[in-house]
């Protein structure tokens, strides 16, 4: 199991719209950025992540699972070198996390969202995964 954070503007796909999609879920289309998509070239049927608000909000609001391995990303055209996978949202965070609450609190000094701010799709540690369930509620985080 692996964890994960999907970065998403409100405005152009909200973990509203995600939720929904339902158990179907959604492609995590549109990424162009190489260390993002290995991110997702390396994600497994059933690892979790973190849907987090940017640029409005700034806050991890909901939990997801990939539902779908790595693929051929259809808003890519015939351009080969952009894959996806495909997310379902699982639950909302009882209490939204804010980007600001991460950034003071020192476990959480390395997690990729404060050292690698513009990477859209990153990777989270376990570690981070339990303090940051532990900070929007969620004291037995999902697995």
């Amino acid at each position: 199991m692996a964890y994960w954070l999907y970065k998403s503007e409100p405005f152009k796909f909200s973990w509203e719209k995600l939720k929904s999609k339902g158990e179907a879920g959604e492609e995590w289309d549109g990424v162009r950025n190489y260390q993002a998509r290995n991110n997702m070239r390396a994600m497994q049927i059933g690892d979790k992540g973190f849907f987090y608000h940017s640029n409005e909000g700034l806050e991890i609001v909901g939990i997801t699972e990939v539902c779908g391995l790595s693929h051929p990303d259809s808003t890519a055209g015939e351009d080969p070198r952009w894959d996806c996978v495909d997310i379902r949202a699982v639950r909302d965070m009882p209490r939204p996390v804010s980007l600001k609450e991460i950034k003071a609190n020192p476990a959480l000094s390395n997690m990729s969202l404060v050292t690698s701010m513009r990477l859209s799709v990153q990777p989270v540690t376990e570690e981070e995964w339990i303090e940051v369930c532990r900070m929007g509620g969620l004291d037995n985080p999902p697995r």
